[in-house]
């Protein structure tokens, strides 16, 4: 049903603007961070148009193109208004949308489920300094509260949209999180696929082959530029992990700030017509709030100009327990009560999710360095490579050789982490300390993992041994989880 257009604030109601010495305003700018990837883009675009110079009548006339809906219809008792801005991202699968071709291609069969494909809150620090991102796993065990006539119940998160629409989904994320929702914001495949293709794809790489049968992924390890139907199998995957939504929630992440990268290192930001054509391919497709108007374009717009990836944090809510089983639910992931309350309780105060943290923080990993025997080869030209890449490594824990060899290559570009299939998981907490390394099974190879060492070797990340769990609840910054 189309919606009257919005007017715009009154001159006298409006933020002060940046001065020309470059002072940020202090607009409570409207900006949500990168949901589903592709949420990014959908703010991000106005921003460019509103930053560069393009015209009120121009983001109007984008306004108007977003499917309006009230979420928060009649809604009483709600947690108490905290500082800066949060926008609850709401993924939904929308395949009705997606033609015969592309369902076919990209393995989207099947009738649409009506549910939230993927749920995070992202939440703008009142001095629009910093956006932070919490995914609430779909498969999250929840409380609907009672109301019009609806009896408190348990419920998976995601099923809360099916029962309930936008409306029950903010009131269960409200009612579980205490954290008021300011804004709601929607979007489908249709406009994630739309605004991967417009940004001419995204940057992702995998140390290891990711390859689901359910989606159709099938990734080798190392770089890839991803378009918009690939970034789709990329971040719906369930099926390359062994906690499945889990793993799939950290592949979303890690997407969403490389498509904040594509977007800021581009001069996509910097080109406002393109900007344009961005915010107009992906807007026909995405549902807000009534709320979430021009003047909160144009704010966001002012307030984002200089975002960035680094700007920005990412965590999942912590975990306290998988399969935790609910009759009539089967299988649900039971939050750490404790520790998410606390993680919430940053969200209300406007606090950074992880305070005083270092460049150089150690990872978390399951596999403690100590555990882990290492034999260093020089894969490169380049002399004393080795040595330097053992030592490092013992260093940081890791029990090498002390006596690195050559390699049978010697020209090897990418660090090569070598493995028996049956050390995977010691494998793979041995790449993160090699940012960028790319893992290798090699049956037969035994308990001692190889370093083939490439050119691309520059230093090692510290690691930690963490419970699995909590690594899912790490904080990370934007700018953390590519490649390097």
């Amino acid at each position: 049903m189309p919606t009257p257009p919005r007017r715009s604030p009154a001159p006298a109601q409006r933020r002060p603007q940046p001065s020309r010495g470059g002072e940020r305003p202090v607009a409570p700018a409207r900006r949500r961070r990168p949901r589903w990837a592709m949420r990014a883009v959908t703010t991000l675009s106005v921003v460019v148009l509103a930053s560069a110079g393009i015209g009120h009548a121009v983001v109007t006339s984008l306004d108007a193109k977003i499917e309006r809906v009230d979420p928060f219809k009649d809604m009483k008792n709600r947690p108490p208004t905290g500082h800066g801005m949060n926008v609850l991202l709401v993924g939904t699968d929308g395949r009705d949308r997606i033609s015969d071709e592309e369902r076919r291609k990209y393995k989207l069969g099947g009738a649409p489920c009506h549910c939230t494909d993927t749920i995070m809150i992202v939440h703008i620090s009142a001095d629009r300094e910093r956006a932070s991102v919490v995914s609430l796993p779909r498969d999250s065990y929840a409380e609907v509260p009672a109301g019009e006539g609806r009896r408190a119940h348990a419920i998976k998160i995601n099923a809360a949209y099916a029962e309930g629409g936008p409306n029950l989904t903010v009131r269960t994320v409200e009612h579980m999180t205490h954290v008021k929702i300011d804004h709601y914001l929607e979007v489908d495949f249709t406009s994630f696929m739309k605004t991967v293709d417009v940004l001419g794809g995204v940057r992702i790489c995998t140390a290891e082959p990711l390859k689901d049968s359910y989606t159709g992924l099938d990734l080798s390890a190392g770089s890839h530029r991803l378009m918009g139907g690939e970034a789709l199998q990329f971040v719906r995957a369930r099926h390359i992990d062994s906690d499945s939504d889990l793993g799939r929630v950290q592949r979303q992440q890690r997407f969403m700030a490389a498509l904040v990268e594509r977007a800021t290192s581009s001069g996509i930001l910097l080109n406002p017509m393109r900007f344009r054509d961005v915010t107009r391919a992906v807007l026909g497709s995405v549902r807000a709030d009534k709320e979430f108007g021009t003047g909160e374009l144009l704010d966001l717009g002012r307030a984002m100009r200089n975002f960035s990836p680094s700007s920005s944090e990412f965590t999942t809510v912590p975990i306290g327990q998988l399969g935790y089983t609910v009759k009539g639910l089967g299988s649900t992931v039971k939050w750490d009560n404790e520790r998410a309350e606390r993680l919430f309780r940053a969200l209300r105060e406007d606090k950074p999710l992880a305070e005083q943290r270092t460049r150089h923080r150690a990872v978390p990993v399951e596999v403690a360095p100590q555990q882990i025997h290492v034999q260093v080869e020089n894969g490169t030209a380049r002399e004393g490579l080795g040595k330097r890449a053992d030592s490092a490594l013992a260093g940081i824990g890791f029990r090498t050789t002390g006596r690195p060899v050559p390699s049978a290559e010697h020209s090897l570009k990418r660090t090569v982490v070598a493995h028996d299939p049956g050390w995977d998981r010691s494998a793979k907490s041995l790449a993160a300390a090699l940012p960028g390394s790319e893992l290798r099974a090699v049956k037969g190879l035994g308990p001692t993992l190889k370093v083939i060492v490439g050119k691309d070797f520059r230093q090692v990340r510290k690691v930690r041994a963490e419970d699995p769990l909590k690594s899912h609840s790490a904080v990370v910054r934007g700018d953390e989880t590519g490649c390097s």
